[in-house]
């Protein structure tokens, strides 16, 4: 029929890329819900410092999937397909015109097609790749600082115990066997980082559920299947997408 556009399902995410997502969407998830126990403990009755520790040990063990999964997919980045590589995430020169002409598509009613990220999506994609980044390196700081955990856990062990204490005998949470003034540094040191991860967190409180948003308003504006693509790999594209290049 004239004037009628052809659809077409395009293979865009592949299997590494969609497992990363679901499996950071779930990390993520979880790492929110025993933060905000954590952090709400004592209005929860929690107070024990047993129940703290593990509480403590859960977040961080969910933390290292989450991290490992995270740096692979940094790797992946530099060999996946075209559409996994940060050449198509990380917004590049052009950003802006390309932007523009996306939103003024959107505001025609006639929203440009893409295989991969749109440039509004880019954008935002680049945002929480950095927010996570933030997440990453503040917890495992925090991991080895506050539960003595690897990779830095070792090393905070032998600096805070006290004279003939082996490092091995240092408990979290416990001082018997710590330098004071050591432990005071210690504590003075994690401070900071910990501000950064809890305040950075609600920022990717915010940042999930706008992702959320977004993706159903593009699911009713542009119909192109994003939740089922990134399950199956393809997107429903009209016509010809604008980066198929």
């Amino acid at each position: 029929m004239a004037g009628e556009v052809q659809m077409q399902r395009v293979k865009v995410w592949d299997v590494p890329t969609r497992v990363f997502h679901w499996v950071n969407f779930f990390a993520v998830l979880i790492l929110m819900f025993v933060g905000l126990v954590m952090l709400f403990k004592s209005e929860l009755g929690i107070s024990s410092v047993e129940a703290k520790i593990g509480l403590k040990t859960l977040h961080v063990t969910v933390g290292y999937v989450f991290v490992l999964n995270l740096v692979w997919r940094i790797v992946w980045g530099f060999i996946g397909n075209r559409h996994a590589r940060w050449t198509a995430i990380i917004p590049g020169p052009g950003t802006g015109r390309r932007l523009r002409a996306y939103l003024a598509s959107l505001q025609q009613g006639r929203p440009q097609q893409y295989a991969g990220h749109n440039p509004a999506a880019r954008l935002s994609i680049s945002v929480i790749y950095l927010v996570l980044l933030v997440m990453a390196t503040t917890g495992l700081i925090r991991a080895g600082t506050d539960i003595y955990y690897p990779p830095l856990g070792v090393f905070m062990a032998d600096y805070v115990a006290a004279d003939g204490v082996d490092p091995a005998a240092v408990r979290p949470y416990d001082e018997s066997n710590v330098d004071p003034e050591r432990y005071r540094q210690l504590k003075e040191f994690k401070k900071p980082f910990g501000l950064v991860h809890i305040y950075t967190s609600y920022f990717l409180m915010f940042l999930v559920a706008a992702h959320i948003g977004a993706v159903v308003f593009a699911e009713i504006r542009e119909g192109n299947g994003l939740v089922s693509a990134m399950l199956s790999g393809r997107k429903v594209i009209s016509g010809d997408p604008v980066d198929d290049d």
